[in-house]
């Protein structure tokens, strides 16, 4: 799952809406939706810092102990595990998770009328789109990247700037 720190308002907005307009769950009546909203985007903010975090310690492990680039995945995972976090196809499950648990705990909402399975199907496909739309930056970076090796700083330097590039002309 990919997902990026200025996708996050806008996703959370639209989850909100989501659930609201299904009536799966009550707002409270002082901070409403803006407060939901934020407590999505701060639920979604902290799984991407511990993301890259589990990615950064990866990348230096690969790079330390001088492991081929075949091995970046398997390290990847390792990691995430370390940090007790899911990446790869059991991201999404793990981030549903952690926003049902939100919206559970949270102070402003009232009342959660759908059951959890129920909530997890209205909130996957928003997920799933803005994953999708960074899916195809990450994929269109990572071909012209082909003649770098991953994990390398010269591969982290490039990435970014390519992929800034490609945000400024697609005008994400």
């Amino acid at each position: 799952m990919r997902l990026q720190r200025h996708q996050l308002p806008g996703l959370a907005r639209n989850i909100v809406k989501a659930l609201v307009d299904a009536r799966d769950i009550e707002l409270a009546k002082v901070g409403g939706a803006r407060e939901v909203e934020r407590d999505i985007e701060s639920v979604l903010s902290h799984y991407l810092e511990q993301v890259d975090q589990s990615m950064s310690k990866a990348r230096d492990l690969t790079q330390q102990r001088g492991l081929p680039q075949g091995e970046f995945g398997r390290i990847k995972a390792l990691t995430a595990e370390q940090f007790g976090i899911k990446v790869g196809d059991e991201g999404l499950d793990y981030v549903l998770d952690q926003l049902l648990e939100m919206l559970m705990r949270s102070a402003n909402v009232d009342e959660v009328y759908a059951a959890d399975h129920q909530l997890r199907v209205r909130m996957r496909p928003f997920i799933l789109a803005e994953a999708d739309v960074e899916g195809q930056v990450e994929a269109e970076v990572r071909g012209k990247l082909k003649h770098v090796q991953e994990g390398s700083r010269a591969w982290e330097i490039e990435y970014s700037r390519i992929k800034d590039e490609i945000r400024r002309r697609r005008g994400s």
